[in-house]
């Protein structure tokens, strides 16, 4: 998967091997939640548009997490570092 950039806006590109699943995911949800059967191309445009609309939303989350994770990670080594201070003789 692969961050793209659309008219402006960030957009997931997947690759044809993850698309295939999710297109998979999305015929399977209609057919066991809803009842309903729907085809490939209807499967691909829901898809589609969920990434275009929920995908900024998860992608922004995600960065937000990894900087959270990074910002605690890196207070961690910096109190590690403070302990390893020496004191001077006097």
């Amino acid at each position: 998967m692969a961050i793209t950039k659309e008219c402006g806006q960030q957009m997931i590109k997947l690759t044809k091997e993850q698309r295939e699943v999710l297109v998979s995911e999305v015929q399977h949800y209609y057919e066991v939640e809803r009842s309903e059967t729907i085809g490939e191309l209807a499967s691909a445009d829901i898809l589609e548009f969920m990434l275009k609309t929920i995908g900024p939303y998860v992608y922004n989350q995600a960065l937000e997490d990894a900087r959270k994770m990074l910002n605690d990670r890196f207070a961690a080594v910096e109190d590690e570092l403070y302990a390893m201070h020496k004191r001077p003789l006097r």
